[in-house]
């Protein structure tokens, strides 16, 4: 449900709300929040709430001007499923701007938008969704974290192998608390390793969503004694943490241009990969433990990039297998927004289906297909060399991320 001022204004005091929670996230996609009293709210929403730029990871671009401002988006409103000693809060996710109004160029929710805007000029409609993977670690005696998962299970595997079932359940309950509708949730490979999916939305209510799940995960975790990671390779021979992303599009005239998409998403890929797989450890996740490390798509086979699963209309759709966790979800989804126009305007058409397991083919059966970087270094190198990444980025984003 998307709200209005009024409506969010209304909430608050009918319901006797205490806080309100104003959410955005810095530059790498780590989330920030500022708490105001619900008092203030209105003056977030008339001018907007101050913050130090400076102390904010990727928006030190200046040594003369430190304020940005806050704005709230009343759409974006969320009801805290949990109390803080026994104050309720809400939160709302913000647009950043400088102090006379101008959309600050860092903010990435601004950069979405933006992609979104010209996506739908020139008459493209994407969608998108997310499936975040995750470890659950124990806490020792004094609260501190370890890397002991929660248990020793396996792929889909119940309890009591799966002793993670339980923290699921309480995710799922407190993310449709938030408007974040769960479809299913399954123990995944490694030890105490989860996967949780829901619904597929509008490219920027789908990166809110990247970023509510992400907080939710790890606080009802940290209720429950558990750390949840969502880093790269948490473990070194398991199988680490991916960010699968599933996108869609459509015209105008309600042409499905997924093939187009898809074939500029995969020429653009190498330029895209630091904002995909922004770590040292997120190269030690790709091409192990069925993670991808070639540029190759096909129908339904998770061996590849890209898999097109199942399905036709509107349920059809492609998932992007190389991304992890640390990408930017505001960022990810603009550059596949503008690699997928670009596919679908020079009437791009993906390379011949790669029909075969990647995973336990030869390297002889490899050589013709290309592969992702496989290095932090060559993923910087290829995004600091790339007009497209120069199109669709401002500098001050991709020198935060190629320096």
């Amino acid at each position: 449900m998307e709200y209005t001022r009024q409506e969010v204004e209304k909430y608050i005091e009918e319901e006797g709300i205490d806080f309100v929670w104003l959410s955005f996230c810095d530059i790498y996609g780590n989330t920030k929040l500022k708490m105001i009293f619900s008092s203030e709210l209105a003056r977030a929403f008339d001018g907007g709430i101050s913050i130090d730029a400076w102390t904010i990871a990727g928006f030190d671009s200046s040594d003369t001007r430190s304020d940005l401002v806050l704005r709230p988006d009343p759409s974006t409103m969320a009801v805290l499923p949990w109390e803080q000693d026994g104050d309720r809060g809400v939160q709302l996710y913000c647009y950043i701007s400088w102090p006379d109004g101008r959309p600050f160029e860092a903010d990435s929710r601004y950069i979405l938008q933006r992609a979104v805007d010209e996506a739908e000029r020139k008459g493209y409609f994407f969608s998108f969704g997310a499936e975040q993977e995750f470890y659950l670690f124990e806490k020792d005696e004094k609260g501190e974290r370890t890397k002991t998962p929660v248990d020793q299970g396996g792929y889909l595997d119940p309890p009591p192998e799966d002793r993670s079932s339980g923290i699921r359940r309480k995710i799922c309950h407190a993310l449709e608390q938030m408007g974040v509708h769960p479809e299913n949730a399954h123990h995944e490979a490694g030890p105490g390793q989860n996967e949780i999916s829901y619904h597929y939305d509008s490219a920027l209510k789908a990166a809110d969503n990247v970023i509510t799940f992400r907080s939710v995960v790890k606080n009802i975790a940290d209720m429950n004694n558990a750390y949840a990671d969502f880093s790269p390779k948490p473990l070194e021979n398991n199988p680490g943490n991916g960010m699968h992303i599933n996108f869609s599009v459509m015209d105008q005239y309600g042409h499905e241009r997924l093939m187009n998409a898809m074939a500029g998403i995969m020429h653009r890929i190498s330029d895209m990969t630091v904002f995909l797989n922004p770590e040292e450890d997120s190269y030690k996740r790709l091409g192990k433990n069925k993670a991808p490390g070639y540029i190759t798509w096909a129908y339904e086979n998770r061996s590849q990039m890209i898999r097109v699963p199942a399905g036709e209309g509107e349920n059809r759709r492609a998932e992007l297998r190389s991304p992890d966790c640390c990408a930017n979800p505001y960022i990810a989804f603009a550059l596949l927004i503008c690699a997928g126009i670009d596919g679908i305007e020079n009437d791009r058409e993906p390379k011949e289906e790669a029909e075969l397991n990647i995973y336990k083919a030869e390297r002889e059966e490899l050589k013709d297909y290309p592969e992702l970087p496989s290095r932090l270094n060559e993923a910087r190198y290829n995004a600091a060399s790339s007009d497209f990444i120069k199109e669709c980025l401002p500098m001050q984003v991709i020198a935060a991320y190629v320096k």
